[in-house]
């Protein structure tokens, strides 16, 4: 199940209050005031996790409520604050207040966002003593923490979004150039929620997204595809994959860009990649279509496997190269401990270099001291 929509509330963590007291101790009369400050609520903090691919990995939890802090000590000692609370988010997530406007874009890896900050504690009367009033008995309050409703939106990460009709083959291809599986059938609208694939080239990889098919209309609100072309809008590159057994294949590629145009301008200005997909078919007049239009079109099928690793280059050479995350074991870095053991090698060595010349100079024999005769017995 796919989820890109989510309402949720946050409450951070009161302050902890300050106390008032007095210093008490045998032979010190009069020890003043010494009451300790409370310690800070703990923050709700939205995290981005890399894992999470969708707003169904937070869980069923609507409400997210970080602890009070502790309340202040005698000897003026501070009350422990509060642990913040982690609140994972999937790459992507974009955070709305309940009027609709956009507090945060939470769009890199590790990023975080205070959701909601912990109260400050309160004050300890040692901060209230003065040479009039020496002995003050005022201590504050830890503030409240904050309340408020937020509303998730997911918009997926990924460098190229495929687009396209119903059956146009779209998971198919997803299914033979990248490592997703999306549900594939003979039947229209087979994919109801996006899918993300990894495409693995030599030594780096990129994101692709296939989105449920389009109609004409999608931007007003026809068929599926409506509620998913906001995920589009991050990607970098799109991939019209295109039917071209079907009579009006190039109309089929105008309607699509009409409507990305009219969803968001930005859409129709991004790169492209053409796919005229199910050549297995017979596409001759599709292709002469294209080639009337000057289009340059990348001849696949889905069903042989014709033009994938073409496809794959295409679109590994539209992506930015600094949008490409490095994979495989050739990114492990192997000069360190080749350097390290040729040192050790090295003071090897000259350990033995210098005890060689120590083991030529050979002292003089040491003399031995004459055996003594053997005497005699005395008899008795």
């Amino acid at each position: 199940m796919f989820l890109d929509e989510k309402s949720i509330e946050v409450r951070s963590g009161k302050g902890g209050d300050g106390i008032c007291s007095f210093h008490r101790e045998k032979f010190v009369p009069l020890g003043g005031p010494d009451g300790g400050d409370g310690g800070r609520g703990g923050h709700v903090i939205l995290q981005v996790n890399e894992q999470y691919s969708t707003l169904l990995d937070m869980g069923n939890a609507r409400l997210y409520k970080a602890r009070p802090g502790q309340a202040g000590g005698a000897k003026r000692c501070t009350g422990r604050s509060a642990e913040d609370l982690i609140v994972d988010v999937p790459k992507g997530t974009i955070v709305k207040d309940a009027e609709g406007r956009i507090l945060a874009d939470l769009t890199e890896d590790g990023q975080r966002w205070i959701a909601a900050r912990g109260g400050k504690g309160g004050m300890g009367n040692q901060h209230f003593a003065t040479p009039s009033n020496q002995a003050p008995r005022k201590c504050t309050p830890g503030e409240a923490g904050e309340k408020r409703e937020l509303f998730l939106e997911l918009k997926l990460m990924a460098d190229v979004g495929l687009v396209g009709f119903p059956n146009a083959g779209k998971s198919s291809l997803v299914n033979k150039i990248s490592s997703g599986r999306p549900k594939v059938g003979d039947y229209p609208f087979t994919t109801l929620e996006p899918v993300l694939g990894i495409v693995q080239m030599n030594g780096h990889s990129f994101v692709v997204a296939d989105i449920p098919g389009l109609l004409e209309g999608a931007s007003e609100g026809k068929g599926l595809g409506h509620q998913f072309l906001k995920h589009i809008e991050r990607t970098h590159t799109l991939l019209f994959v295109i039917d071209g057994f079907a009579e009006n294949a190039y109309e089929q590629f105008t309607v699509l860009k009409g409507e990305l145009a009219a969803f968001h301008p930005k859409l129709a200005k991004k790169p492209y990649v053409i796919a005229l997909n199910k050549s297995d078919l017979g596409i001759e007049e599709a292709i002469k279509q294209f080639a009337e239009h000057k289009e340059k079109v990348i001849i696949t099928s889905a069903f042989t496997g014709e033009g994938c690793m073409e496809l794959r280059d295409a679109l590994d050479q539209a992506v930015p190269h600094v949008q490409k995350k490095k994979v495989g074991w050739e990114t492990r870095k192997v000069e360190a401990p080749v350097k390290k053991a040729a040192a050790k090698t090295a003071a090897k060595a000259e350990r033995k270099a210098a005890a060689k010349p120590a083991s030529k100079t050979t002292k003089a024999p040491a003399k031995k001291a004459p055996a003594k005769k053997p005497t005699a017995k005395k008899s008795k």
